[in-house]
């Protein structure tokens, strides 16, 4: 299913024969080129010829012809190691899949697997796989998840989620594994629909992909009996040793929200692993600020820093990811046959690229990005600037639910009983709660609670940005939280922050209201603005705009807001419902 994405016609395959035959030159040669071989692990010398977006030789040889249409590059003074891959993508993190395609592109990774829940949440199947066809035409390689559920509890599940549209997606050729697998403890309880899809994803030969955090050994074991073939939820060298022995693929997070790697790694040395080939790398969707200094050769770099054997580490963003799709025959080495995705490096110590071919074609040049960005208009496929109809009133900013939602982390939350005086338009600033909001897009249902740990001195932020879609409304100011949702309202949807009755900061996000327009540079210092001033307001954990996204998400404990209410977690149950405006 996979190889039709990359299925040469029978007269391109042709003209790539004809190259080595002499009689069409190549497109591009390098000559006394140094590569990383994956299957010797050793860097060997070769001449490597490609074929507009393929690799159709590397050895000692020659083209025959080489006319003036070739490309001849000498890389006496590079190394070449094959194009990375992250495993683990998530592309609409205030980004969007075009603008993050092209970013990580000029830091070598060329190879994207993806999310696919915000298509599933907020456009239709038809647009979506349109979407996903006519990115195609970047230099940059996307392959898709297929999600089993909402990764929280939404009122039409069953129709996002159907069975004939999951079948749908796990069949597209893009699409190469099932999960994550947020809906894990359902799929344990029973839940014979999430393994009919497991079983449809093995029958399609495509990987299940686990979100197991905290797991133990017997569940990790039940799991990988029910279909489950790797994770990336250790957060220690023990969760590592645990997955591993239970036979998982294991991916290795490094992330705005779990920088876990440096530790993980000095723990691993000291088990003696044998081979690293069951191990990849992962930044897991980061915002956008964590990626400044680059994406998977800043983990690579980390590896090698923490003494693992460098070429080990190059194959974790490489060969090993590759392999494991089933996609060695494309991606993962710089060998016959495979898609023309090359970097190359100064030396073998900094796995940053000078320059860097995607499908044969050049995106950075001797350290210069090269002006290729790809435009799309999101519109046709669903990806509009919300349209919100209604008003906030006097009963919207009401509180009086005994049960509050306490911040231990940047995502993981408690519930805790609520002893302020809410009957007031403003809350204390010495006092570490906010009002705290939640509203359905449609602006239908509601519920009000208060959030404890988030920031001290926040007046008022309003944001669409949340795992539901939904829109949350916080702070200590009630006015100033009126201020905030209604310059959201003008912009489309984003995140906006008011103060003294002044807005202080605004990010649109006018696709659906969860992703930006703006290119990746211009969004990485929105991002950081918007944590600078959230720091100052108080908040106290990594990543304040993954605690906006995840309180609306129900597969990390232990207290959500959804549309169906206040959910606990772990005892899969609504504590108070959402109730009609």
């Amino acid at each position: 299913m996979v190889e039709s994405k990359y299925r040469w016609r029978n007269r391109e395959l042709r003209e790539q024969v004809e190259v080595l035959d002499g009689k069409r030159s190549p497109t591009i040669l390098l000559k006394n080129a140094t590569y990383l071989n994956a299957i010797f692990k050793k860097w060997l010398q070769a001449n490597i010829w490609i074929y507009n977006d393929r690799i159709v030789y590397v050895g000692e040889k020659l083209p025959d012809k080489v006319d003036q249409t070739c490309e001849v590059v000498d890389c006496k003074n590079s190394l070449l190691v094959p194009g990375y891959i992250e495993p683990h993508a998530h592309p609409f993190q205030l980004y969007n899949p075009v603008s993050f395609a092209q970013y990580t592109s000029k830091f070598g990774t060329t190879v994207l697997i993806n999310d696919n829940l915000q298509l599933c949440l907020f456009t239709n199947k038809k647009k979506a796989f349109s979407f996903i066809d006519d990115l195609k035409s970047l230099p940059t390689t996307l392959y898709w998840w297929g999600r089993l559920d909402s990764q929280t509890e939404i009122i039409d599940e069953e129709v996002v989620f159907s069975n004939a549209s999951v079948k749908k997606w796990l069949e597209h050729e893009s699409v190469i594994q099932a999960g994550e697998l947020t809906g894990w403890p359902k799929l344990l309880e029973g839940d014979d629909l999430k393994l009919y899809w497991i079983q449809e994803a093995k029958r399609l030969n495509k990987k299940v992909e686990g979100h197991f955090p905290g797991a133990s050994e017997k569940t990790l074991a039940k799991l990988k009996l029910l279909g489950a073939d790797s994770d990336h939820e250790s957060i220690n060298g023990k969760e590592v040793m645990r997955r591993l022995l239970q036979g998982y693929m294991v991916g290795l997070r490094h992330s705005s929200i779990r920088p876990d790697l440096p530790q993980i790694l000095e723990e691993l040395k000291e088990e003696n692993i044998p081979n690293y080939s069951q191990l990849m790398l992962t930044t897991d969707g980061s915002t956008p600020s964590f990626y400044e200094n680059g994406v998977m050769d800043h983990l690579i770099k980390i590896c090698i820093e923490h003494g693992i054997p460098a070429i080990e580490a190059y194959l974790m963003t490489t060969l090993n990811p590759a392999k494991y799709f089933n996609l060695e025959h494309l991606h993962g080495q710089i060998a016959t046959g495979r898609v023309a995705d090359i970097n190359f490096i100064a030396s073998e110590d900094n796995p940053t690229p000078v320059s860097v071919l995607a499908k044969g074609k050049w995106v950075k040049r001797d350290g210069k990005e090269l002006d290729n960005r790809y435009q799309i208009n999101m519109d046709q496929y669903g990806f509009q600037p919300l349209t919100i109809d209604w008003n906030l009133n006097n009963e919207d900013l009401q509180y009086s639910m005994p049960v509050g939602i306490s911040l231990d982390s940047s995502v993981i939350t408690k519930p805790y009983s609520i002893t302020t005086d809410l009957y007031r338009d403003k809350l204390d600033d010495d006092v570490d709660e906010c009002f705290f909001t939640y509203i359905q897009r449609n602006g239908e249902l509601r519920i009000n609670t208060v959030l404890k740990g988030f920031a001290k001195n926040l007046d008022g932020l309003a944001t669409t940005f949340t795992n539901t879609g939904d829109i949350l409304l916080i702070g200590k100011n009630k006015k100033d939280m009126c201020t905030a949702f209604e310059r959201m309202k003008e912009i489309g949807g984003g995140i906006v922050i008011s103060k003294n009755g002044n807005i202080i900061y605004e990010l649109p996000l006018t696709f659906s209201g969860h992703s930006s327009e703006l290119d990746f540079e211009s969004l990485i210092e929105k991002d950081k603005e918007f944590k600078k001033i959230m720091t100052k307001f108080g908040y106290r954990f990594n990543d304040p705009i993954y605690t906006l996204l995840f309180l609306t998400s129900t597969h990390l404990p232990y207290i959500r807001l959804t549309p169906l209410g206040l959910f606990d977690v772990m005892q899969k149950k609504v504590l108070f419902p959402a109730i009609m405006r």
